[in-house]
């Protein structure tokens, strides 16, 4: 199992690779996946069988997790079932999405428009006579 991932969120993808090389290192084949963040049990493993049976056959031998995972989830695994019910909750839950929540609709009261100012070029003809007879 390769580790992937950030900080406190853990991935890992299931490969063929030789164990002469890092744990992270270059790999052979990648044969699936484990996310152990999911929140199904079940969805977290998704491995190639076919591929996995291949590898076993010809003299592979897996890690002790892997064991487990392929014990669970591989071509004859005993999980299986519970693995395909947690997949389609999953696929559900992407098409879910929650009707938006209204209240009974109230009829708003209009808000008072603010009044324009009068603009300042067009002032009474009165003020302006008073204006000019003041200044001489």
């Amino acid at each position: 199992m390769k580790k992937m991932g950030r900080t406190h969120r853990p991935f890992f993808r299931v490969c063929a690779m030789d164990q002469r090389k890092p744990r992270d290192g270059r790999v052979i084949e990648e044969l699936g996946f484990y996310d152990p963040m999911c929140p199904e049990t079940d969805a977290r493993a998704q491995l190639k069988s076919d591929r996995i049976d291949y590898w076993i056959s010809v003299g592979a031998q897996p890690s002790e997790k892997c064991a487990t995972l392929i014990k669970k989830y591989g071509t004859e695994g005993t999980h299986l079932d519970a693995q395909r019910e947690a997949l389609e909750r999953l696929g559900r839950r992407k098409d879910y999405t929650p009707a938006p929540v209204t209240a009974a609709p109230q009829p708003k009261a209009e808000a008072p428009k603010p009044e324009e100012p009068a603009p300042a070029a067009e002032e009474s003809p009165a003020a302006s006579e008073a204006e000019t007879t003041a200044s001489e």
